[in-house]
């Protein structure tokens, strides 16, 4: 085996058919979830909204819950995945600047927990990113 190589296990790992889909629905998991919550939970779906000065609450409160079911469900179905990655990459970004200010906040707990949520949520953006890629050249190979 070669430096370039990977071993048996994970070359059968990554060949393993599904794992493509399990690895799309690991990343968009959350946003399915928080949008499956939202949508049943109206009230507390507009109580998020307030709190983070949202307005009107109703307005950005629908747009989440459809961004959060229809970009997972582009990724997910393989139509319009650069559509379904732009979507929530652009919502995760929003979401960062807005929920996780770590600049504008006193040095403390609060800040490094903003702080490390800030990168998570920049970490999950190139996650969309490399799914778009993905899935272009695999459009392009087909």
């Amino acid at each position: 085996m070669t430096g370039a190589e990977e071993p048996r296990i994970v070359d059968a790992i990554l060949e393993w058919r599904p794992i493509w889909f399990l690895a799309r629905l690991a990343l968009v998991s959350a946003y399915l979830l928080g949008g499956l919550v939202k949508a049943t939970d109206w009230p507390s779906a507009l109580a998020e909204q307030a709190h983070f000065g949202m307005s009107p609450p109703g307005f950005w409160a629908a747009l989440t819950i459809g961004v959060e079911l229809v970009g997972p469900i582009l990724i997910l179905t393989g139509r319009f995945v650069w559509l379904g990655a732009g979507m929530l990459g652009v919502f995760t970004l929003l979401a960062a600047f807005t929920a996780n200010a770590f600049w504008a906040m006193p040095d403390g707990q609060e800040s490094f927990m903003a702080t490390n949520a800030f990168f998570e949520h920049i970490g999950l953006i190139g996650g969309f990113i490399l799914v778009a890629l993905v899935a272009e050249r695999e459009r392009r190979r087909a």
